[in-house]
């Protein structure tokens, strides 16, 4: 029984795509954070700015193309807010914390916590389990399932970066080998022609027969 436990326990680190956060925004900058995310999965955060009178803060996540997936402006302080969106491609989208204080102001710092929660992670089972009356049981074996699945989407794509990386230096060591023969080849025809060259000189010059 608790190797299970221990297995299960490994299992969900696998898969628990949580990042929380806490950081420091200066007055008047800002503060960016990337992450990469595979396609077709769902990403929802959790974030909270500490108050700061007469300051603002804005939010905006994009994607590489500079695509908008979230914004807001001037967050209100002391509560927790939410946002959510979900992936088409692999891509590293980007979340900017922007601080703004007026200029007769001089600012303080404030405390910026942020939780990112992605795949099986950002589902709300409850939620799923209340909509199709499943009892408790069924909603775990519903999240176990999900896990399961993620852990093999996981291998696959592991398997398939091994590839790629193999395919690579496969085809980047045929390539250093190839260079090698063909610099080798350069450097003694170079050679050879320089003898000859010389030996041409020095005759020319009746310094040999």
């Amino acid at each position: 029984m608790g190797n299970l436990k221990f297995e299960l326990l490994f299992v969900v680190s696998l898969v628990s795509y949580v990042n929380c956060i806490m950081f420091y925004l200066e007055p008047n900058s800002y503060k960016c954070l990337k992450e990469e995310v595979q396609a077709n999965v769902l990403v929802i955060g959790n974030y909270e700015v500490s108050e700061a009178l007469g300051q603002k803060v804005d939010y905006t996540i994009h994607d590489s193309k500079k695509h908008i997936l979230s914004q807001k402006e001037d967050i209100p302080h002391g509560k927790q807010w939410k946002f959510s969106f979900s992936t088409e491609t692999y891509d590293t989208f980007q979340i900017c914390f922007v601080s703004h204080v007026p200029n007769n102001q001089r600012g303080i710092k404030q405390e910026v916590n942020l939780v990112i929660k992605r795949g099986n992670e950002g589902k709300s089972y409850e939620g799923i389990g209340e909509a199709a009356k499943l009892k408790p049981v069924e909603v775990e074996l519903k999240r176990l399932e999900d896990l399961s699945e993620s852990i093999v989407q996981d291998f696959a794509r592991m398997r398939k970066n091994e590839e790629e990386m193999r395919d690579t230096n496969e085809a980047t060591n045929t390539r250093v080998l190839y260079f090698s023969i063909f610099s080798i080849c350069t450097l003694i025809l170079l050679s050879t022609w320089q003898v000859f060259y010389l030996r041409r000189y020095f005759r020319l010059k009746k310094l040999i027969e």
